[in-house]
């Protein structure tokens, strides 16, 4: 049996400020961005640049509930992990695009780690793994 994670909902408070922060400031790609008349809603899928990379569902709040959770879908942890090929520059790019870094970098057994917050405050590490 073959299987892989196709997307990750990220529920989100606004479409295009969401695909402004993940594709001006983290430097996704925006894959796609299809209206569904049927349930008022799109379909807004990004991911990050680079092969095997996952996708995500930007998802717009549509009930109160939902709207509850917008940067908090974890409870206060780290929420998602993005991968890198080169910490420092990707740190030092997302800093001077005024991304919020919770946490500062460090060295870990696993590879250099850093934790970021998205415009909402979900909470994301920067990590480029030592194997």
């Amino acid at each position: 049996m073959a299987q892989s994670l196709a997307h990750v909902a990220l529920v989100v408070a606004d479409y295009d400020e969401a695909i402004a922060f993940y594709v001006d400031v983290l430097g996704f790609d925006l894959v796609e961005d299809t209206y569904q008349p049927e349930q008022d809603k799109r379909w807004v899928v990004v991911r990050p640049k680079g092969p095997g990379a996952a996708s995500i569902l930007l998802a717009r709040a549509s009930s109160a509930r939902q709207k509850a959770f917008v940067g908090d879908q974890a409870g206060g942890r780290v929420f998602l992990f993005l991968r890198t090929d080169d910490f420092w520059r990707d740190y030092e790019a997302y800093r001077a695009k005024g991304v919020t870094f919770v946490r500062d970098p460090k060295k870990e057994v696993y590879g250099t780690v850093a934790v970021f917050e998205d415009l909402y405050g979900t909470l994301w590490d920067l990590v480029e793994f030592a194997t």
